[in-house]
């Protein structure tokens, strides 16, 4: 289980280990068993009269140099950051609403299924939404995920706040 301690803790680390010319605002960052995922926020673009196309591929690649120029860097920041909290590190860049996530770790999730929900994943490989069923179930996730965000951070807060009230507890 992953405390608010622990998620504060690595926060703290790299916002204090990462050069300051790298954030127009402090990086986000996310904490799970395998991985922390590193978001850093640069300057937008500015155009006068762009299009929106414009706009996004001057973007994207603000966000191609980014992860470009700042590559040793970020490597030795990360190996620093898994010897320190035993996990991999993932970078991310965002660059006005453009979000471009450069390495994650993709960790295997086994699961037994009835029949029912292997016929869910079947249909939407049948329908072309998905290559496998392991891709098909990864969509469900992030559909559940987009739509039931607020009640999922709920449900997180909760399960940290116990996390925390139970490591401040007597030892058994």
């Amino acid at each position: 289980m992953i405390t608010n301690e622990k998620t504060e803790k690595v926060r703290g680390w790299f916002t204090g280990r990462l050069p300051a010319e790298w954030t127009a605002a402090a990086p986000e960052v996310t904490v799970d068993r395998e991985e922390i995922t590193v978001v850093l926020t640069t300057g937008d673009v500015e155009l006068a009269d762009a299009s929106e196309a414009e706009t996004a591929e001057a973007r994207a690649g603000r966000a191609k140099a980014f992860r470009e120029d700042t590559r040793e860097r970020r490597i030795a920041i990360a190996r620093e950051a898994e010897h320190r909290f035993d996990r991999k590190v993932s970078w991310a860049v965002r660059v006005g609403d453009r979000t471009e996530l450069f390495t994650h770790v993709a960790a295997p999730a086994m699961t037994r299924l009835r029949q029912p929900e292997r016929v869910v994943l079947d249909t939407l490989v049948d329908a072309g939404v998905a290559r496998s069923r392991a891709e098909a179930l990864a969509w469900c996730v992030k559909l559940v995920g987009q739509h039931e965000n607020d009640w999922l951070a709920e449900l997180r807060e909760a399960m940290t706040a116990v996390a925390d009230v139970r490591g401040k507890g007597p030892s058994a």
